[in-house]
């Protein structure tokens, strides 16, 4: 499989429904809950990516351009953006669903940076 493939096949989908015990007062998303969606399916892209043992090492800016309310279907979308020699950047993306209509539109996108890390927890090349 060459580079282009492997990061075709490593592209991230999840699905999730956002149910009230996941909003705020306002009935949205709480930020932190989404935060840590994307860090999960940032971690879960950088691993299928190299097989290797990744560890998010920071996050970039991550854009709330639209709240997302209780009711809805987000899906996640994680992506390989940059390969280095030992880490890499995935970037992340929310889309919003309507359950009952299809509509759809992003929400929140963000950059995560992993480090491919060996048995003694040292950089190793994560290709």
């Amino acid at each position: 499989m060459n580079l282009n493939e492997k990061i075709a096949a490593a592209e991230t989908h999840i699905f999730k429904a956002v149910f009230p015990n996941t909003t705020n007062h306002y009935d949205t998303l709480f930020g932190g809950t989404a935060m840590s969606l994307m860090d999960e399916v940032a971690f879960i892209t950088a691993t299928r990516f190299s097989r290797k043992k990744m560890v998010t090492v920071s996050s970039d800016r991550i854009d709330f351009t639209k709240a997302i309310p209780a009711g809805v279907i987000i899906e996640l979308i994680g992506k390989i953006v940059h390969i280095g020699n030992t880490s890499l950047k995935v970037s992340v993306d929310i889309y919003i669903e309507e359950m009952y209509a299809t509509t759809r539109e992003k929400a929140i996108s963000g950059t995560f940076t992993f480090v491919a890390i060996g048995d003694d927890k040292k950089s190793v090349s994560v290709l």
